[in-house]
């Protein structure tokens, strides 16, 4: 595409690149050429125009948050929500000892091997209850 890009942009390059098209070609070309001018045109006013609109109403809010007393500073310590704190964790409901070692469970999320083993061995959870 850089090619084209070079033809295009560069005046020699470009009148040998039409030089076998005929005068109708080249007018047809130069119509279509001016419609993309033109859409560019129309899209570039309608993005300022827009941007415009957008710097208006900016200005107008600034304005009513001046005559109401506050600040941009004022409105950013009102947009930040505090951190949720962390719960604390979750007390142990079950204990087992295996081998000198103290194991503790919630009761919550996966059951511990060591639980489990002791489960398939016929015990029941309130057997560990803490």
């Amino acid at each position: 595409m850089s090619d084209f890009l070079d033809i295009l942009t560069h005046g020699r390059r470009f009148k040998a690149a039409v030089k076998e098209l005929s005068v109708d070609e080249l007018k047809e070309l130069a119509g279509k050429l001016d419609k993309i001018i033109t859409d560019r045109e129309a899209k570039i006013a309608a993005e300022s125009e827009a941007l415009a609109e957008r710097n208006a109403k900016i200005e107008e809010i600034r304005k009513q948050m001046e005559a109401v007393g506050l600040s941009v500073d004022d409105l950013g310590a009102a947009a930040l929500k505090a951190a949720p704190k962390k719960r604390a964790p979750r007390p142990a409901k079950y204990k087992i000892e295996v081998n000198g070692e103290t194991i503790t469970w919630t009761g919550q999320g996966r059951t511990p091997t060591v639980f489990k083993n002791e489960l398939d061995k016929g015990r029941s959870m309130d057997d560990f209850l803490i």
